[in-house]
Formats: structure tokens, sequence, C-alpha cells
């Protein structure tokens, strides 16, 4: 069973830039029903399709399949809702683990999120200085629910 253990930061500054290497996303759902989500996904040049379970604190169930990335275009140009999810998804590792820091474009311009996952809810970690607020299990931050409510009509 894959089990997503996941803890999401806002930032305080821009300090994470100068180490980071990005990739462009493109990211659709396709449904979102009862805190199970399906997800297409555009990483670079690769597709994915994503089924994660209802958010139990900073876990969840999730699995994910690679699949053609000329599929994943046609999906997320005609199955997903609208508007998609653009972002561009930095990596960077500190304290022994990889931090994805998402710079988000389109309809979420403006927001920019870190990520971390874990092997364990109890994982102690160190936190870089760029490291803001934590918004783990505020749901306005999943990608799911920002696909529907951008960040920018949030009152």
């Amino acid at each position: 069973m894959a089990r997503e253990i996941e803890r999401k930061f806002l930032l305080k500054d821009d300090s994470w830039r100068e180490q980071a290497v990005g990739t462009w996303y493109r990211q659709g759902y396709m449904s979102s029903k009862s805190g199970v989500t399906v997800r297409v996904r555009v990483a670079g040049d690769q597709g994915y399709l994503t089924i994660k379970g209802l958010a139990q604190g900073i876990s969840r169930l999730e699995f994910e399949y690679e699949i053609p990335v000329t599929e994943a275009e046609i999906m997320l140009d005609s199955l997903c809702h609208q508007p998609l999810i653009e972002k561009t998804r930095y990596k960077l590792n500190y304290g022994g683990l990889v931090w994805e820091i998402d710079e988000f474009e389109g309809e979420n311009k403006g927001l920019i999120l870190a990520e971390v996952e874990l092997q364990d809810v109890n994982q102690q970690i160190e936190l870089p200085d760029w490291i803001g607020m934590e918004v783990s299990c505020d749901p306005r931050y999943f990608n799911s629910n920002l696909a529907r409510y951008p960040f920018p009509t949030w009152q």
C-alpha cells in the first residue's frame, strides 16, 4: 500500500532560489469527490495518473502510475476540470530530505509553497531558514482545491 506523508509550508524569503533547478508542471483533476482525487500530470516530458485518498492529518493513500505524455496532454485538455494547475517545481536537498518548492503560475500566480515527504508522521525534520508558516492541514493549499478556488480569490 502506498502512503503519502507530506508537510507543506509557506516561504518567508527567496534565498532558496540560488540552489534550485526547476521543472514545468501542468496538472488537472478529473474527480475530487468524498476526499478522493484523480489527477493527471505532465512533469517535464513525463505523464502521470495519480489517485489520492482522503487526507488524515498529513497522511493519505496515494497511487501513481506513469502514462504516455501524449495521453496525459489529451486528458488535461479534454477530461480535466479547468483551470489547470500550472507551476514550476524546484527540488532542493536539505537536512537529508528532498524539499519541493512549487511556484504557481496561471490562476494561482503569486503562491509559492514548499513541501517535504516523510517516512513517518512523527518524523522530526530540520527546517531550512527560508521556511515560513506550516499549512499542512489547511485544505485551501491542496492542489485539488487550488484548481477550484485559486489563491488570488481568497478573502
